[in-house]
Order: C-alpha cells, then structure tokens, then sequence
C-alpha cells in the first residue's frame, strides 16, 4: 500500500515544498525482503507515527529515511532532494538538517568520552569556532533539562532518562528541521516516559521541528503525532491522520494490533 501523509503538493509547486518524500521504497536483505512499496509525503513542521509488530520493518524504514544504508528500490528525499543519488559531499552538507535519535543511547554517546563532545560532534561539519560550539553546546544542554557541568561527566554517571536527553541534545544540536527517532522511550521507565515525552512535544512545538517517531507506545504516537504508518510484514497496511489510524482503524490488523498494544 503507498499513500500520502500530509498535503500532497501540486504537480507545479516547488519540491522543496515537502520536508520529507518517500516514494516505492523497499529493502531486501539477502533473499528476503523486508520494506515492499512504501511511499509518505511529509511536509514541514509535521510528524508521523511508523507502528508495528517486531519485525514488521519499523527500524528498517527509519534507516532508510535517514540515508543509513541504500534502499534496494525506490526514493528518499530531502527537501526535494533525492539523498542516494547525490554525491557524497552534497548529502554530507545536508546531514546537519536530518538528525537520529536512537533507541539505545550508547548509539550516539561514546562511553570513552565526556558527554560534551559527544553532543557537539555534529557540529565539526560546520563552520563554526571551538567558543560558538561551546555556546551551543551550553545551550542544548539547558533545552533538554541538564545543567551545564553535565558536559564534563561520562555517559555511565548518567541514568537512562538522563542519557536519553542527551541523545536528544546531541540531535538538537546541528538545528535539524527533521528529527527521527527510534522507540525513544522503550528503555525508559513510566515517570521518565512521560518526562521525554512532554520534552519532545514541547521543542516540536516551540521550534516547528518535524518528527518521525518509531513506536509501539501507541500513547506516544497519539501525543506527538499528525500522522500514523502501520506496517506488517514490511508493507504500510494503513496510514492517514493519527487519530484517524487509532480511533477509526480502517484495516483489520490495524484494529488487531491496537487491541494488542493497548
């Protein structure tokens, strides 16, 4: 199934237009394919929700859409720009505005280094001094809740919410308008669920920043999401407005696995 989330622009309008375009995307790894013909439009200043069961391909998606790794078929843009047939150095420049948050925080935070430099290793691409990092450094830290010493300490002197919002400040750094992020609260308990949760609702709105969130915490997808992706087996079996897909699901295993999740 392929689809359109969020406005579709005219055939006329500037492809720069929409954020983020996915059109017939599929992955296959060795003999067996994992992400079949999926296609979404979002545009700026929007969020989308990819729900699933384990192994419906959920990861993979979010992989592809971040330049991860290459798609066996199909496209991925930003801001009109097709990322796999670009040069290595045009996506390079463009990376800056596309950040990850993984769901393990270990992913982006080296546990040989202090936290600081871990946050502002984004920022060696651009043209910035050592005091305009620190700046910004400084000033990411105290978005997501951390006091300044924060940077001098190892990520191991941290708890898992803490590091969570470090993950979330090393992606906040570079400025990105696209954020994506994998099961950013499986790790998490309930309390610091609701504490990331209310920081990542909070900067889309005071910052316009567009979010992909993969999730099985459908509460999660309510909150934060305009719209939602189901997928099974590594097709979109559904998709539309999230609270559409979640309170009217149209598809039977869409219905199946929120009574499941719930």
């Amino acid at each position: 199934m392929s689809g359109v989330i969020g406005r579709t622009p005219a055939p006329s309008s500037s492809p720069a237009a929409s954020l983020l375009e996915v059109e017939g995307l599929g992955q296959r790894y060795g003999g067996r394919t994992v992400l079949k013909d999926i296609s979404f439009t979002l545009p700026a200043g929007e969020s989308l929700g990819i729900i699933g069961e384990s192994g419906a391909g959920k990861s993979t998606l979010a992989r592809l859409v971040m330049a991860l790794e290459r798609p066996r078929h199909g496209r991925v843009r930003w801001s009109g720009q097709d990322v796999n047939a670009m040069p290595a150095a045009a996506r390079r420049a463009l990376r800056p505005g596309v950040q990850m948050v993984f769901q393990d925080p270990y992913g982006s935070l080296d546990p040989r280094w202090r936290v600081g430099r871990s946050v502002v290793e984004p920022l060696a691409a651009l043209p910035m001094t050592d005091a305009q990092r620190q700046a910004r450094l400084l000033e990411v830290l105290a978005e997501v809740g951390l006091e300044p010493d924060a940077a001098l300490r190892f990520p191991h002197q941290f708890s898992g919410g803490q590091r969570q919002r470090l993950a979330i400040a090393r992606a906040l750094a570079t400025r990105p308008r696209l954020i994506v992020a994998d099961e950013p609260l499986s790790a998490l308990d309930v309390s610091v669920q609701a504490q990331i949760l209310a920081l990542l609702r909070e900067l889309q709105r005071r910052d316009g920043i567009s979010l992909v969130i993969v999730s099985h915490d459908l509460a999660a997808v309510e909150v934060l999401c305009d719209h939602a992706l189901v997928l099974r087996g590594g097709e979109a079996v559904e998709q539309g407005p999230a609270a559409r897909v979640l309170g009217d699901p149209r598809h039977p295993y869409t219905r199946d696995l929120l009574a499941a999740l719930a």
